[in-house]
């Protein structure tokens, strides 16, 4: 799974069963990158499809804290994550739980890192999932998941820019 949409494509990869890695390279500085991931006036603006309205933004950025981040279509039918950050590590690491409210079950647990070199940043998230069962059940509903990502890093990449 690999995107050419632009210069910095978005990849996924599935190194294991239960793991799932989404890279992306951004010609920001890894401190904005970061505010942009973490303040709710930023996310609102980059998160999830075009087609979709950002009807939930809530994010409590500390250990312990949870966030919550949805999109609501045309036809009133909303698509809502939820989770809690685990650890973070301003502006190198971030670790959360993530649950698709609209299918809950186990929670995934995901490592964002954020990996400045030569003002450009590297975006890894890094996804474990509770059973190979449950990744290759998301990856084969398909779920929007790679156009979503991919959409939705391009447009955190049109914001960052707005941001310089």
């Amino acid at each position: 799974m690999t995107s050419k949409a632009s210069e910095h494509p978005t990849t996924l990869t599935t190194p294991s069963d239960r793991e799932l890695v989404i890279t992306r390279v951004f010609d920001a500085p890894r401190s904005l990158v970061f505010e942009a991931w973490t303040k709710p006036e930023h996310v609102r603006q980059w998160y999830g499809l075009r087609s979709l309205t950002t009807s939930v933004c809530e994010i409590d950025f500390r250990p312990g804290g949870a966030w919550r981040w949805g999109q609501t279509g045309p036809d009133g039918n909303a698509v809502v994550f939820s989770g809690e950050y685990k650890e973070i590590v301003p502006p190198e690491r971030i670790v959360y739980t993530e649950i698709f409210e609209q299918m809950p079950g186990p929670a995934v647990l995901t490592t964002l890192t954020f990996e400045e070199k030569d003002g450009r940043t590297t975006l890894t998230s890094t996804s474990v999932w509770p059973s190979a069962e449950v990744l290759a059940g998301a990856i084969a509903m398909g779920m929007g998941m790679e156009a979503g990502v991919v959409e939705t890093y391009e447009r955190l990449d049109e914001h960052l820019r707005a941001m310089a």
